[in-house]
Parts: C-alpha cells; sequence; structure tokens
C-alpha cells in the first residue's frame, strides 16, 4: 500500500524486521464514506461538530487494527534466526493480545504464552511477541488464532515442539449476547514433543509461576 504518511518503528535485533503503519488516502477516503453512511442509518448526525472527523478517525483505526493482513510472520521470524546448540524450551509468556472478533467485529483481548524446543536454531525473543499480533492483527476467532501462531513458529523454525496458550476476554459475550463481564476463553495449541504429558506439564507450570 502506497502512501504519503507513514511511521517506521524498526526492531532493534540484528536483522530486524521493519514495521510501518501505512494509510492510503484512497482507501481511507472510500471507508470514511461508508462509516459516514452507517452514521446516518443508525440515527447519528454525522455533520455535527462531535462526529466530523469520526468517520475518518475510525477508518485509520480499522486499518491499524487489522494491519496484520499486511505483514508476513514467517519472513518476521526468518529475519533473526541464529543458530545455536540449545535444547531446553524457550517461553515467551504473558504477551498482550489485542484483537478482532469476525463475527461482530468487537475486540477480544488477553494474554498468549508461547513456548518452542528449538531444533538448532533459536529467534530473536522479541520475533514471538511480534508474531502473536500479526495473526491477532485481523479479524479472527480465538481457535484459529492459536493455531496459526502454532503453526508459523513450528514451520518456520522447524522446533522439536510448540505450546501455545492464549486467555482472552470477549467483549461480544460481555457489552452484548450473554453479557457475562467476568468470563475468561482459553485455547490451547501444541505439537511435536508438547504432545507429551511431561512436556505439556512443565509448561503449563512454568506460565503460571511468578518471579519473584
Amino acid at each position: 500500500m502506497n502512501n504519503e504518511n507513514h511511521i517506521p518503528d524498526r526492531d532493534d535485533d540484528i536483522g530486524g524486521y521493519e514495521k510501518i503503519d501505512r494509510y492510503n488516502p484512497e482507501l481511507i477516503q472510500s471507508l470514511s464514506g461508508h462509516y459516514r453512511e452507517v452514521l446516518k442509518q443508525i440515527g447519528e448526525h454525522p455533520d455535527r461538530e462531535g462526529l466530523l472527523k469520526t468517520p475518518e478517525r475510525v477508518a485509520k483505526a480499522m486499518l491499524y487494527l487489522t494491519h496484520g493482513y499486511d505483514l508476513d510472520a514467517k519472513e518476521i521470524l526468518n529475519s533473526a534466526m541464529f543458530k545455536e546448540e540449545y535444547s531446553q524450551m524457550v517461553v515467551v509468556k504473558d504477551i498482550e493480545v489485542y484483537s478482532m472478533c469476525e463475527h461482530h467485529m468487537l475486540p477480544f483481548f488477553g494474554k498468549a504464552h508461547v513456548a518452542y524446543i528449538p531444533n538448532g536454531h533459536v529467534v530473536g525473543l522479541s520475533k514471538i511477541p511480534r508474531i502473536v499480533d500479526v495473526f491477532a492483527r485481523r479479524l479472527q476467532v480465538q481457535e484459529r488464532l492459536t493455531n496459526e501462531i502454532r503453526d508459523c513458529i513450528q514451520d518456520t523454525l522447524n522446533p522439536i515442539g510448540v505450546g501455545v496458550v492464549i486467555e482472552c476476554r470477549h467483549l461480544c459475550m460481555s457489552m452484548r449476547g450473554v453479557q457475562k463481564q467476568n468470563s475468561v476463553t482459553t485455547t490451547s495449541a501444541f505439537k511435536g514433543e508438547f504432545l507429551k504429558e511431561k512436556t505439556r506439564t512443565e509448561f503449563l507450570n512454568l506460565i503460571a509461576s511468578k518471579l519473584s
């Protein structure tokens, strides 16, 4: 997507992946027109002062919230892979997750915990949260999000095993529908060594523990 205005945000890792937020003026204009019509349809007045710029703001917000479609998770992992003879579990836990439910286009948010057992290669630690973001910043269901993170790590790093656990609150459950404000949805996905109960239990114990 071509853009006149962009904000670079470069990772500090060696071979870092450059992420740039892009706003295509023509796409913003098109989306803004649709959001303006939505305001009319729900009984609002898009020409009143408080709403004059709302369609454009919402259009930009939606593009940001779904910018994962423009990113390649495997490219991000490949940009910081290193040969290393480390064969114990690597865990990155409490990764913040913000995504949009594809059924109602309302947010769900929480934490992801990701682990893998290297098989000759490790990856820069910041890349694990980055690929979580790549898949989260799309219209999603939590179950698919969990599997996509697992499969990307497995297919790119070829580790001995991968484990992913995600815990989220869904506004489609708390703001509408059953309106259960305190419910949390937990999903998990495992491959390789993590299919064994001993390894899986170690992982779950590690993500449940807190640093003293």
